[in-house]
């Protein structure tokens, strides 16, 4: 019998968790001098309580929900991708191959063909780490952390040698054709009468990081694949006795793994910037490692704490705007939701688990 129920462990855990790291972060809010109530009565205002607040926040959040089910689906096959930002990045590469050289009549078509080349690019890039990991026991960790600099090295190289527009100084591609920008929730939601969204990034791609999510959910909890991942997950040799190839796992989770996290390009590369730049992973790819913990590897999970930290971004950035409180601060929150709901998981759940035996021997 399980020490605690399953909706403890998915919902009371990571909540008590949350709790927890935003006390020590009150405190270090009050350490320098401001009040953090007022901090976060003007973080909720400024990311949720205004539609364009709310654009943002779910801008990060769409980064966050790819990166996140990046993770998760690799940590499902036991295996630990933190090259989502690497992935992503390539991702972007494949996505403004697509829309430079091909011409769309439509932006219906252009996503579609831009995520199929950002997911292809990315799978590609994790390839490499899952084969080594598979074939040569090299350490999934390692090869895919070396893999981010090498990627973005990368792409530095083929933006000023090669995409980069002549005469132009900024290391990025010429702007999209305007058949492949994609539909802004303003353009979407907005009318005269009531200008919704109005100047966030926001984007039709939300809508294909909810489908991401649904399709995740099938995959890993309703296919045979899904079995044979979590089968792996759960014990290596075990697999191997019931026929399944630990090498073909590794592999196929990691290709999965990367299209996700290439997937993120086509929200930031042709959502957003309408064109491919230097950063255009924009650090969404290391979230993802904290957001698919605290979800706790389900794509449910995923979409709240993913929600969860495109608050913390766009709330950030208005702390930064209008009080003395540092922007860097929101790296120190992130921190301790990581340190939380991974490191120090144990803390949180062992009392619970104590508590809940309790109850059930009385």
């Amino acid at each position: 019998m399980d020490k605690m129920p399953a909706w403890a462990d998915a919902v009371l855990v990571p909540l008590i968790s949350l709790l927890l790291a935003a006390f020590l972060s009150a405190l270090v809010i009050l350490a320098i001098g401001e009040n953090p109530v007022d901090a976060f009565k003007l973080m909720v205002d400024g990311a949720l309580m205004r539609s364009s607040g709310w654009g943002y926040t779910l801008y990060y959040a769409t980064n966050f929900i790819f990166t996140g089910l990046a993770v998760a689906v690799a940590f499902h096959a036991r295996l630990f991708n933190i090259g989502g930002e690497g992935q992503a990045v390539l991702g972007g590469l494949g996505a403004a191959l697509a829309c430079l050289f091909i011409p769309w009549p439509h932006w219906s078509l252009a996503i579609l063909g831009g995520a199929v080349a950002a997911a292809a690019f990315g799978a590609l890039w994790a390839l490499i780490p899952a084969y080594l990991q598979a074939k040569r026991g090299s350490h999934i960790v390692i090869t895919t952390i070396m893999f981010n600099f090498i990627a973005a090295a990368l792409l530095n190289y083929v933006l000023v040698n090669l995409l980069k527009p002549a005469g132009s100084m900024e290391p990025a591609t010429a702007n999209f054709p305007e058949a492949t920008h994609l539909p802004s929730f303003q353009d979407m939601f907005a009318t005269a009468d009531n200008p919704l969204f109005r100047g966030s990034p926001a984007n039709v791609t939300f809508f294909l990081a909810l489908i991401a999510c649904v399709l995740v959910w099938l995959l890993i909890w309703r296919t045979r694949l899904g079995y044979e991942i979590r089968a792996q997950g759960h014990s290596e040799t075990a697999a191997r006795y019931a026929g399944i190839s630990p090498v073909r796992i590794t592999i196929v989770a990691m290709l999965i793994s990367g299209g996700l996290a290439g997937l993120m390009a086509v929200n930031a590369t042709m959502g957003e910037a309408e064109r491919l730049v230097i950063n255009a992973a924009e650090g969404a790819g290391f979230i993802g490692i904290a957001v698919a913990l605290m979800g706790r590897n389900h794509p449910v999970g995923v979409l709240m704490a993913a929600l969860l930290f495109g608050f913390l971004y766009q709330g950030g950035a208005e702390l930064a705007l209008w009080t003395n409180i540092p922007r860097e601060l929101i790296v120190v929150i992130q921190a301790l939701v990581i340190l939380f709901t991974g490191a120090l998981d144990n803390m949180v759940r062992m009392p619970l688990e104590k508590l809940f035996v309790k109850r059930r021997a009385a």
